[in-house]
């Protein structure tokens, strides 16, 4: 599945999009968070601070093998060894990993997609019981830096109910600014649910 404005810039740029610590103190990614599974890991911007932040593993998925090469190189180099890479097409393979086995999803400026509540719903899916879908995207403001264009770029409130449809609840609370240029959305996962 390869994203509509999917292309990336230069890395160096790239990076300099994101904050990226203050993003992961938001959203709570810190040592309670055990495994991780993060669809799209394109450079490893927040691969490697994720990584470096839980105890368990790490699961990055991306359909372009050169991200995933220039992850693994890039983790290598800066100690982070619990990250397990995989090259999938998560719309043909799914997000792969047992039913309810991840701590935490993550699905960073990835639901500009065709289908965006078939990726949350496989989200859900892997995700245990009390476990978390983290979302972040970049701002509905045309005068972004990036983006996809506004016609196919979502808003929040559209997140939190293609999530609803997919069988999560955002939690209280959970629409954050995220500095400079994006915000987040949480779900939980209750025992209850069933996705998918």
């Amino acid at each position: 599945m390869r994203l509509r404005e999917s292309g990336m810039p230069e890395e160096t740029y790239w990076e300099t999009l994101f904050d990226v610590p203050l993003i992961l103190d938001r959203l709570g990614v810190d040592a309670r968070v055990r495994d991780v599974i993060e669809l799209g890991c394109g450079y490893g911007t927040f691969t490697i601070p994720v990584a470096k932040r839980i105890p368990g593993a790490l699961t990055a998925l991306d359909i372009d093998g050169a991200m995933i090469e220039r992850t693994k190189e890039r983790a290598a180099a800066a100690g982070a060894f619990n990250v397990v890479y995989e090259l999938r097409d998560v719309f043909v393979d799914g997000f792969g990993g047992e039913p309810g086995s991840k701590d935490a999803c993550l699905l960073f400026n990835i639901l500009h997609c065709e289908e965006p509540i078939r990726l949350l719903q496989e989200a859900a899916r892997v995700v245990k019981p009390g476990g978390v879908v983290l979302v972040i995207h970049w701002r509905y403001d045309p005068s972004t830096p990036r983006g996809p264009a506004m016609d196919i770029r979502p808003r929040p409130e559209q997140i939190i109910e293609w999530g609803s449809q997919a069988g999560m609840v955002a939690a209280p609370d959970s629409i954050l600014d995220l500095p400079p240029w994006h915000y987040s959305i949480t779900f939980r996962r209750s025992a209850a649910e069933v996705c998918g």
